[in-house]
């Protein structure tokens, strides 16, 4: 079985992992977050999101998470933006890359950005446009792109014409998002089999929700498709506010352990990202479901000598 080398992380707890907290986590605390997980060996995070305060007040201190975090040299940023406008606030803040925020299908795109998938591509002119002439990073994304909690399975049809669009307006760069954990591991396979054969020059990162428990399978059907990058959240925490039923993202711990497993390069240290993940977890009060804080990893359990065991005295 041909596997990757190596692949790389891109850790969303800032952005995804917070904006589906109710309570409000202070700024100090997020940059307490993002300080240590630049200590961890990752080299790229989704750090925010620009979107409306009202419509995330999660992150209205986006602007000023992004300005304290520019000493932290050794990881590249990005920012999730859905219009010129929250572009703009992005690149003024010091963000050097932006995701473009996109639906695969009306219903949801309607729910989450309040038009249609159409309409949403033809305003992201504008923010591309904004982007180039500021020599900013634009990578694409497509949510609920293995399917949606509002019109089921997506076509696959949908997600070429999308990516064809995309395409056309110079981004090459795409992140396929299972935004409600709807994907399986055949689906992803072969969905990738079919988009990387049409579009290869187009970069497929993917993002991976673990709401049914398949996010580790998928990845795995995404590696032999020979897919290089993954977004992941420390702790599993994650979720989109405007996706019922959504949960949190593959962790970050545990998907680290399972390519190391593999023999897959990362070059994150395992036993630093589970620290931090145990003390967000402390901090926000729980995690989404993530298997390293449950049980730990393979290489903590103490190798005993088997024999007989003795019940009672």
């Amino acid at each position: 079985m041909l596997l990757p080398s190596k692949v790389t992380i891109c850790e969303v707890a800032p952005r995804d992992g917070f904006q589906a907290e109710q309570e409000w986590i202070p700024t100090k605390q997020k940059l307490e977050i993002i300080k240590a997980l630049a200590t961890t060996g990752i080299q790229s995070m989704e750090i925010t999101s620009f979107v409306h305060p009202k419509a995330i007040p999660q992150l209205k201190d986006a602007s000023e998470v992004v300005e304290r975090s520019q000493d932290l040299t050794n990881i590249r940023f990005r920012a999730l933006v859905p219009n010129a406008r929250g572009a703009e606030r992005a690149i003024k803040a010091g963000i050097k890359k932006i995701k473009l925020m996109l639906s695969a299908t009306d219903s949801h795109s309607i729910s989450n950005a309040n038009c249609t998938v159409e309409e949403a591509q033809n305003n992201h002119m504008s923010t591309i446009e904004l982007a180039h002439r500021h020599n900013i990073k634009v990578g694409g994304s497509i949510s609920v792109a293995f399917g949606c909690p509002y019109e089921g399975k997506v076509p696959i049809d949908r997600l070429i014409s999308i990516v064809d669009r995309y395409n056309r307006q110079g981004v090459y760069e795409v992140s396929l998002a299972d935004t409600t954990g709807m994907a399986d591991p055949v689906q992803v396979y072969e969905t990738l089999g079919v988009l990387k054969s049409l579009f290869p020059q187009t970069t497929f990162t993917m993002h991976f929700h673990n709401t049914r428990g398949m996010a580790l399978a998928n990845v795995f059907a995404a590696l032999q498709q020979g897919v290089l990058d993954f977004d992941s959240s420390i702790a599993g925490l994650g979720g989109c506010p405007y996706a019922p039923g959504a949960s949190g993202n593959v962790a970050t711990e545990d998907l680290i352990h399972m390519l190391e497993r593999m023999g897959i390069e990362t070059g994150v240290d395992l036993e630093q990202v589970i620290l931090v993940a145990k003390e967000t977890q402390k901090l926000i009060g729980h995690d989404g479901g993530s298997y390293m804080l449950q049980a730990g990893p393979c290489s903590a359990l103490s190798l005993k000598p088997t024999g007989q065991q003795k019940i009672g005295k």
